[in-house]
């Protein structure tokens, strides 16, 4: 499963402005969905993701969390699981992980 991880289109853009609140902290969400129920294209995530596990992904998102979740939820088939849940984006937030997607943690540190 792909995922676009650009910007939305230039509404999408000018909303999430309007909901980073502070456009220095933009927050980290860790996104699940049933990766059986995968959208045909590449998933948009409006914001900054890396892949985690299957349907799973780490995304910094300056939209709300219910916002994201809505966003994600219209880009999979109907009756899909789907879990989105802010994350404390720094050491002491982030989740203690092992034998996830390579490249995970040096995502989270900013590499």
């Amino acid at each position: 499963m792909e995922a676009g991880t650009g910007e939305s289109e230039a509404e999408d853009a000018g909303e999430a402005d309007a909901d980073a609140g502070d456009a220095d902290a933009v927050p980290l969400y860790w996104l699940w969905h049933d990766p059986a129920a995968a959208p045909e294209g590449a998933l948009d995530l409006h914001g900054d993701a890396h892949p985690f596990g299957p349907g799973m992904w780490l995304v910094r998102s300056p939209l709300t969390r219910s916002k994201l979740y809505h966003r994600i939820k219209w880009q999979l088939p109907e009756g899909t699981p789907l879990a989105c849940a802010p994350l404390g984006d720094d050491p002491a937030g982030w989740p203690k992980f092992k034998g996830m997607e390579a490249g995970a943690l040096g995502w989270l540190r900013g590499g």
